[in-house]
């Protein structure tokens, strides 16, 4: 992981980067400190056995991995989520963004942090698998919860500009040409510690030959996954990476690839959907500004 856990204070959480020996992202994940106990990692599952096997060759020393196969984990998402989870226990309404703990909520052991991955505010409880639906069950009995699945995920998601493994980063893209060079720690940087330092700092120097840019598009139907990014001459340049309509803006966003020239903000190009060159305009993400709740200072 590319990010200094060796000074993460207890009672925060913070995201990484697992990168493979030539700096592509294996994964991103979140790693935190609910006490002085060790880090608490959460990976995406879909690549959970892959990461757990690097993860064990890497280690070192007195450092060890214990896999966590009993737990499952619940994300509670949005406006209301802090009064909802203070119904339930005050103190979260306390915690300000990657805040974690590990405490007993809901009569059993979790460990929970006030992140997510949709640009809202709210929480991610880690429970004993087996008391999972019982918990799913006690949230729902609030009229405030509403259950969503993935594809509500995934809008929120790509509004908040937050890239997607296996699609938005693979193992083949760098931190820098995944525009997440704020995964990168300063103290790691300056001691080139960590997998694929020299391609990093070298991209870091002399910039990359591609970067992820937000795209607005338009005209006509959402620009998807894999349809090609052209700039106005019509030379393919790119690739889009994530893409759809946006309910809150009410218009078509995505995410892509584009050499670094075409990235600066404002330049006009165009995406290539079911074959035909639609409009588009690089722009900042996220596209909707996220709602972390940050504690006052």
């Amino acid at each position: 992981m590319q990010g200094d856990y060796a000074i993460l204070k207890a009672g925060r959480q913070k995201y990484s980067l697992l990168l493979n020996a030539e700096g592509g992202i294996m994964d991103d994940l979140m790693a935190g400190r609910p006490d002085h106990d060790g880090l608490y990692v959460v990976v995406n599952a879909g690549n959970k056995d892959e990461d757990f096997a690097f993860l064990q060759a890497e280690l070192s020393g007195d450092a060890k991995l214990t896999v966590l196969a009993d737990r499952a984990l619940i994300a509670i998402q949005g406006p209301e989520a802090a009064e909802v989870m203070a119904k339930h226990e005050p103190v979260l309404s306390e915690f300000g963004f990657m805040d974690c703990a590990r405490l007993v909520l809901f009569g059993v052991d979790c460990f929970v942090s006030r992140s997510g991955y949709t640009g809202e505010d709210g929480y991610e409880i880690s429970v004993p698998a087996d008391q999972a639906e019982r918990i799913w069950n006690t949230l729902l009995e609030d009229a405030r919860v509403k259950p969503i699945g993935l594809g509500a995920r995934d809008s929120l998601r790509l509004e908040a500009g937050l890239p997607l493994h296996g699609h938005d980063i693979d193992a083949t893209i760098s931190p820098v040409e995944g525009a997440l060079t704020f995964a990168l720690s300063k103290s790691r940087k300056e001691r080139a510690d960590f997998n694929g330092a020299d391609r990093i700092l070298k991209e870091l120097a002399d910039g990359p030959s591609r970067v992820r840019v937000g795209l607005s598009v338009k005209e006509g139907a959402p620009a998807r996954e894999g349809a090609e990014i052209a700039d106005m001459d019509g030379a393919v340049i790119g690739k889009i990476t994530s893409g759809g309509p946006s309910p809150t803006l009410g218009r078509n966003i995505a995410m892509g690839y584009v050499p670094p020239k075409f990235a600066e903000l404002g330049t006009e190009l165009k995406v290539l959907v079911r074959g035909k060159p639609a409009a588009a305009e690089v722009v900042a993400t996220p596209f909707v500004a996220t709602r972390y709740y940050r504690k006052p200072k």
